[in-house]
């Protein structure tokens, strides 16, 4: 898989996610992709949520890798 392709995977897995996150008055966005670890960075009513980090777990780092298998990690930046 091409990196534009990956990028374009990982794009596609967080539109999935997307309005779940936007049903509670939050957001994502894409930052960088680093060695198979994406960064990425929450908005609105997710920055401070108490369950953002199972989120950022269960939900869009196991969506991401339904997406784009090598990646390894998903990381939040502030």
């Amino acid at each position: 898989m091409g990196q534009k392709e990956l990028l374009d995977n990982i794009e596609k897995a967080l539109d999935e996610i997307r309005p779940y996150l936007l049903t509670d008055g939050g957001d994502i966005s894409f930052v960088s992709l680093e060695e198979n670890v994406v960064n990425i960075k929450f908005h609105g009513a997710c920055i401070g949520c108490k369950v953002n980090q199972m989120t950022l777990t269960n939900g869009v780092e196991a969506t991401i890798k339904k997406y784009a298998p090598q990646i390894e990690k998903v990381v939040e930046v502030k």
